[in-house]
C-alpha cells in the first residue's frame, strides 16, 4: 500500500487535510509518492464509508475510541499559538503511549470541526491502572448477595431482571499491578477494563500532559487548553445509540440497556440498575442516584404518615368545635371584628371566615403535634440508615480503601496562571505555585460582601412583597365590598386569601429571578477567589449557593411562621411598617393556613419549574445545535459527531442536582408541621426527577468522565445541620404559628363546659375594643350602631382599669408555648441520640463480609506469591521452605489482625 516511512511521516505531521499531503521526497520519486498518497487517501475514504455511523472504533475496526478532542481552525491572531499548542500536546500524548487518529474537517458534518480520536492500548491501561490504584477482580466471590427475603415476593413487580440489576458477578478484588497480571481474571484484554475505567485513565493522562513552556512556566492539562479555546471540547464516547442494541464489532451497548431499563418514564415504579449506572458513569454519579433513590424510598414512609394526618383532619373537619362556633350565625355571625386596615376597610363578621377556619383545621389539629415529632425522628432514621447504606455501598463498589480522587486535588489552571510565587511541597518535595494569603484577602472581602449584599437583597425583596400585600389588601377589600357581583364569592375567596395567593405567587417569581442572577454572580466570585484545587472551588461555591438559596427559598416561610401577626399591636395602637403600612394580622384561626399556602406555591412551583427546565433546556439546545451542524447531509454523521452535538454535563452538573435535593429536603423537614403533604409532593417529584435525570444523562448529555467518590461529601454535613434546625422550627411552628397550644390551655384551665370543653374558645380568644377609642385617622368613616369590635389577642377589656394590657391568660399561653418547645426539643433530641447510638454506622453483615474479603484477598495473594516463589527458586528446597514459613506467618498475622 505504500512506503512505511512515508506513512510514519504523515502520522507525525498530522492530517490537516486528508486529501492533500506535501511530501519531501526526491524529484525522481515524486510520481511514486503522489500515487501512494492517492492510494492512502482512497483507502481511508473507503474505510470511512465502510464504517457504521455508530462505530466506536478507529478506522481499523479494532482499536476502541476512549476519548475524543475537537477543535475548529481559528483565524484570529492567536491561531498559530493554538496550533503549536495542539501539535505539542498531541506529540506528548503519543509519547505517553496513547494512540491518536485525526478526522479531517472536510469529513465532519459542519465542514469546520477536526476530531482527534484517542485510544489507550493495553500497556497504557495497565500502567495507569496501577498508578490510580484501580481494583480489579482476582477471584469470583463465594459470599452470596444480600437478599431482602421477607419482601422479595411482594416487591416482584418493581424488580429488574437479574442480568440488568447485576450485570457482572461479584469478585474478590485487589489493586491492579502490571507485574502480577497473571493474578487477575484477564479473559480478554479489550474488555478487561470497563469503559468508565478506560476514560478515567485517559482523562488522567490528558489532565497532566504538557503542551509547552509559556512565560517561563511549564503549561499542562486539557482543562487549560479548553479554557483558552485551543480545543473546543473533550469527552468520552457513549457506547452507541440509546434506542437500539449494539452492532458488530461492538458486543455490548450499556447505554441502550440503561435507557430501556432506567431512563424510560414507563419504568417509574422500577428499581434502579445501580451497578450498571456505576459501571457506565462512574462511582460519583452512581452514588448520587443511590442517594436520591434511598431518599425517595424513605419519603414513602413520611408521605403515608402525612397523608394519614391529612385524612384525620378531613374526617374531623365538620366536628371541629372551633369551626362550628365560627360558622354558627348565632355565635360567629354575632361577633363584629375590628377593621383589618385603616379607614378603607370596614367592620366584618367572624362567620365570613367559615371556610378558611375549616381548611385551617385540616392542618392545624392534634395530629400536627404527632407529625412534627414523627418527622424529627424520621429525619434521624433517614440519616442513620443512609450511613449504613453508604457503608454497604463502599463494600459492594470496592470503595473501602478509597483515597480522595487525585483529580479533585489537582491544581486548577487558573490558580497556576495567577501565581507568581513558588513554595516547596513538604510531601512531594517539589516546587508548586503558591499564593500568599495577603493576595487573597481582598477577594475574600469582596466575596463576603457580595454574598451579604445578595442575602440583604433577598430580605429586601421579601419586605417589598410584604409592602405589596399590605398595599393591595385594602384594594381587594374595598373592591370586593363595592362590587355587588362579588358578594357571593366572598364566602370562598376573601380579601385575605386573595392577598395571600397573589403575594405567594409574586414571591415565587422574585425567588426565581434572584436565583438566576445569583448563580452567575456566585460562580464569578468563586473564580475571583482563585481556589487552589477543584475541591476547594466546589466547597467554596457550595457554601455560597447554599447560604443564598436557604435565605432565598425559606425567608418568606420564616416570616409567615414566626413574624407575621406577632407584633401587630391592637386597635388604636397598631404597629406600622415604615410608619405607613399597618402590620399584617393573622386570620382568627391563625397563620398556619397561610404558611401552608406559601409552602405549597413555592415548593410545588420550584419542583415543576425545575423539572421542565431540566427536560426542555437540553432538548431544545441539542435540536438547535444539530440543526446548525447538518450542513453536509451526505456526509457520515459519526458517533463522535453525534456526541459532540449533545449538551455538556459539566463539572458542576452533580453540584446543582445535590443542591436541588437539599433545598427540597429543607421544605420536607423545616416547615413540615404546617404542611403534612410536603413529603408526598417531594415523593412524587423525586419519582419524576430520577427518570428525568436518567433520561437527560442517557440521551441528551455527552457522557461524563467517570470519577470516584465514596460519599455525598459536604452535603451530608448540611443535611445533619438542617435536621437539627428542623426540630426547633417545627417546635416553634406548633407553639406559635398553630392554634393548638391556646386551645389546650383553654381546654384544661379556662373551660367551664364539661360536655363540650372547647365550646366558647372562639369568644375567649377574642379581646374587646371600644370603637370610641379609635383614633380619627384609622376608624372607618361611617358610623355604626354597635359600640365594640373584637380582635385576636389576650388583653383586658375597655372597662378594666388597665385596659388593653395583656391579661393573665396571655402569660399562661406564653408559658405553655415555651414549655412545649422545651419538652418537644428535649424529647426529640433524646430519641435522636438514642437512635444514633443504637444504629451502627456499618451493618454487622457488611463487617463480616469485609473481614471475609480481606482474608480471602490475603490468601489469594499469598498463594500467588508462593507459586511464583516456587517457580523462581526451583530445586533450592531449603530456601523455599524458609520462604514458605515466612509467607505463612504473614497470613496468620493477617488472620489475627482481621
Amino acid at each position: 500500500m505504500g512506503d512505511p516511512d512515508l506513512l510514519e511521516m504523515v502520522e507525525q505531521e498530522g492530517r490537516r487535510n486528508s486529501k492533500e499531503f506535501i511530501y519531501s521526497v526526491d524529484t525522481s520519486d515524486s510520481l511514486r509518492s503522489a500515487e501512494t498518497c492517492f492510494l492512502i487517501d482512497e483507502e481511508r475514504m473507503f474505510q470511512k464509508r465502510a464504517q457504521s455511523k455508530d462505530s466506536i472504533f478507529f478506522r481499523d475496526g479494532v482499536r476502541q475510541i476512549d476519548f475524543v478532542l475537537s477543535y475548529v481552525d481559528d483565524i484570529k491572531k492567536d491561531a498559530e499559538l493554538k496550533a503549536e499548542r495542539r501539535k505539542e500536546f498531541e506529540q506528548n500524548l503519543r509519547k505517553t503511549g496513547l494512540e491518536l487518529e485525526i478526522e479531517d474537517k472536510r469529513d465532519s458534518e459542519d465542514g469546520r470541526t477536526y476530531f482527534v480520536k484517542i485510544h489507550a492500548p493495553w500497556e497504557v491501561l495497565v500502567t495507569y491502572a496501577e498508578v490510580l490504584g484501580i481494583k480489579m477482580p482476582v477471584k469470583e466471590s463465594d459470599i452470596p448477595r444480600t437478599e431482602n427475603s421477607p419482601l422479595r415476593y411482594m416487591l416482584g413487580p418493581v424488580r429488574l431482571p437479574q442480568e440488568v440489576k447485576f450485570p457482572r458477578p461479584e469478585y474478590f478484588t485487589a489493586q491492579f499491578s502490571r507485574h502480577r497480571q497473571e493474578l487477575f481474571l484477564i479473559e480478554d484484554e479489550a474488555t478487561f477494563f470497563p469503559s468508565s475505567s478506560r476514560n478515567r485513565i485517559v482523562y488522567y493522562i490528558l489532565s497532566r500532559c504538557p503542551f509547552g513552556v509559556e512565560d517561563g512556566k511549564k503549561r499542562f492539562g486539557i482543562d487549560r487548553l479548553l479554557t483558552s479555546n485551543t480545543y473546543s471540547s473533550a469527552y468520552p464516547l457513549h457506547d452507541g445509540q440509546y434506542w437500539k442494541p449494539a452492532e458488530p464489532p461492538s458486543t455490548v451497548n450499556e447505554r441502550y440497556t440503561l435507557y430501556q431499563n432506567w431512563a424510560r418514564f414507563s419504568y417509574f415504579y422500577k428499581e434502579q440498575p445501580l451497578d450498571l449506572i456505576k459501571d457506565y458513569f462512574g462511582e460519583k454519579i452512581g452514588i448520587y442516584f443511590v442517594f436520591l433513590g434511598f431518599y425517595t424510598e424513605m419519603l414513602l414512609i413520611a408521605a403515608v404518615v402525612g397523608l394519614a394526618c391529612l385524612i384525620y383532619g378531613i374526617l374531623l373537619m365538620d366536628s371541629n368545635q372551633t369551626s362550628i362556633d365560627i360558622c354558627d350565625p348565632e355565635i360567629g355571625g354575632q361577633l363584629i371584628m375590628c377593621p383589618l386596615c385603616d379607614q378603607v376597610c370596614d367592620y366584618w363578621r367572624l362567620n365570613s371566615t367559615c371556610l378558611i377556619s375549616k381548611l385551617s383545621h385540616l392542618f392545624d389539629n392534634e395530629s400536627t403535634v404527632f407529625f412534627a415529632i414523627f418527622m424529627g425522628i424520621w429525619v434521624t432514621l433517614f440519616l442513620e440508615f443512609w450511613k449504613q447504606r453508604q457503608a454497604r455501598l463502599e463494600y459492594e463498589w470496592d470503595l473501602v480503601d478509597f483515597e480522595e480522587e487525585q483529580q479533585q486535588l489537582q491544581l486548577r489552571p487558573e490558580f497556576e496562571a495567577m501565581c507568581k510565587h513558588r513554595k516547596m511541597n513538604p510531601v512531594t518535595k517539589e516546587l508548586e505555585p503558591y499564593m500568599p494569603l495577603w493576595n487573597r484577602i481582598p477577594w475574600y472581602f469582596l466575596s463576603g460582601a457580595t454574598v451579604t449584599f445578595w442575602m440583604a437583597l433577598v430580605v429586601s425583596s421579601m419586605v417589598a412583597v410584604i409592602v405589596y400585600r399590605l398595599s393591595v389588601f385594602a384594594t381587594f377589600a374595598s373592591f370586593m365590598e363595592s362590587e355587588a357581583t362579588l358578594q357571593h364569592v366572598k364566602v370562598y375567596f376573601t380579601p385575605q386569601l386573595a392577598t395571600s395567593l397573589s403575594g405567594s405567587c409574586l414571591n415565587f417569581i422574585v425567588i426565581l429571578i434572584l436565583n438566576f442572577f445569583y448563580e452567575k454572580i456566585s460562580a464569578w466570585i468563586t473564580k475571583m477567589e482563585i481556589p487552589r484545587t477543584y475541591q476547594e472551588y466546589e466547597s467554596s461555591l457550595t457554601l455560597k449557593m447554599f447560604l443564598f438559596q436557604f435565605v432565598n427559598y425559606y425567608s418568606s416561610c420564616f416570616y409567615v411562621a414566626f413574624f407575621k401577626g406577632k407584633f401587630v399591636g391592637y386597635p388604636g395602637k397598631y404597629t406600622y411598617l415604615f410608619n405607613v403600612w399597618r402590620s399584617e394580622e393573622c386570620d382568627p384561626g391563625g397563620c398556619l393556613i397561610e404558611l401552608t399556602t406559601q409552602m405549597t406555591i413555592v415548593m410545588t412551583g420550584k419542583q415543576i419549574f425545575g423539572n421542565i427546565k431540566e427536560a426542555i433546556y437540553p432538548l431544545v439546545f441539542n435540536w438547535w445545535r444539530r440543526r446548525k451542524a447538518r450542513t453536509n447531509s451526505e456526509k457520515l454523521y459519526s458517533r463522535w459527531e453525534q456526541d459532540h452535538d449533545l449538551e455538556t454535563f459539566g463539572q458542576l452538573g452533580l453540584f446543582y442536582e445535590y443542591l436541588e435535593t437539599v433545598i427540597q429536603f429543607g421544605f420536607v423537614t423545616l416547615f413540615v408541621a404546617s404542611f403534612p403533604l410536603a413529603p408526598l409532593l417531594a415523593l412524587l417529584n423525586n419519582i419524576i426527577e430520577i427518570r428525568v435525570d436518567a433520561w437527560k444523562l442517557t440521551t441528551q448529555y455527552r457522557r461524563p468522565v467517570a470519577a470516584k467518590a465514596h460519599s455525598i461529601g459536604v452535603w451530608q454535613d448540611i443535611l445533619y445541620g438542617m435536621a437539627v434546625v428542623s426540630v426547633a422550627t417545627n417546635a416553634f411552628i406548633v407553639a406559635f404559628t398553630s392554634d393548638i397550644i391556646p386551645r389546650l390551655v383553654y381546654y384544661y384551665a379556662y373551660s367551664t363546659n364539661i360536655t363540650h370543653p372547647l365550646k366558647g374558645y372562639v369568644n375567649n380568644s377574642l379581646s374587646v375594643f371600644l370603637i370610641a377609642d379609635f383614633p380619627n385617622h384609622t376608624a372607618p368613616s361611617e358610623k355604626r350602631e354597635f359600640t365594640t369590635c373584637r380582635y385576636r389577642d389576650y388583653r383586658n377589656p375597655p372597662e378594666d382599669k388597665d385596659k388593653y394590657i395583656h391579661n393573665m391568660q396571655f402569660w399562661h399561653v406564653l408559658a405553655a408555648r415555651m414549655t412545649f418547645i422545651i419538652v418537644m426539643e428535649h424529647v426529640v433530641f433524646l430519641v435522636k441520640f438514642l437512635l444514633a447510638w443504637m444504629i451502627p454506622d456499618v451493618p454487622k453483615d457488611v463487617e463480616e463480609r469485609l473481614k471475609r474479603e480481606k482474608l480471602m484477598t490475603v490468601k489469594i495473594l499469598h498463594d500467588f506469591e508462593l507459586k511464583k516463589l516456587k517457580e523462581n527458586l526451583g530445586i533450592n528446597s531449603d530456601l523455599f521452605s524458609k520462604q514458605v514459613m515466612m509467607e505463612e506467618s504473614k497470613v496468620q498475622l493477617a488472620k489475627s489482625t482481621i
